[in-house]
């Protein structure tokens, strides 16, 4: 069983920066795929990020691309999103997600799951 805790999240202006940290306990984290995803009001869930199980892959949703960056600490436990730029439409709850599966990360019913950490964006 795999415990996964969000954190990093708070209010931020347009243009600022923050950085997410999803740490995770009961299991290594080197041995899955993590990825992010976020919810707004009113709307579904949304890809954000992923990053390979090794590192070595990494994808991003069209809307953060060139602005968000996700990688894993030297710890291998964490896996970080530093999201830059950004914007009002950013604000959402970000969570967490890991699974044995890099390519349909976040659709298993055995995936994992934290339980978010609210990022706002004031314009």
């Amino acid at each position: 069983q795999v415990q996964l805790i969000e954190s990093g999240g708070g209010l931020v202006q347009a243009g600022g920066s923050l950085r997410l940290s999803c740490t995770a306990s009961g299991r290594t984290f080197s041995s899955l795929n993590v990825g992010w995803f976020r919810q707004a009001p009113g709307k579904e869930r949304e890809f954000v990020a992923s990053i390979s199980r090794n590192g070595a892959n990494r994808y991003y949703g069209n809307s953060v691309l060139g602005r968000f960056t996700i990688s894993r600490g030297n710890g291998k436990n964490t896996v970080y999103l530093q999201m830059n730029g950004l914007k009002p439409d950013d604000t959402a709850i970000y969570y967490c997600a890991a699974s044995t599966s890099y390519w349909t990360l976040g659709q298993n019913d055995e995936d994992y799951w934290g339980q978010g950490t609210q990022v706002t964006v004031s314009s």
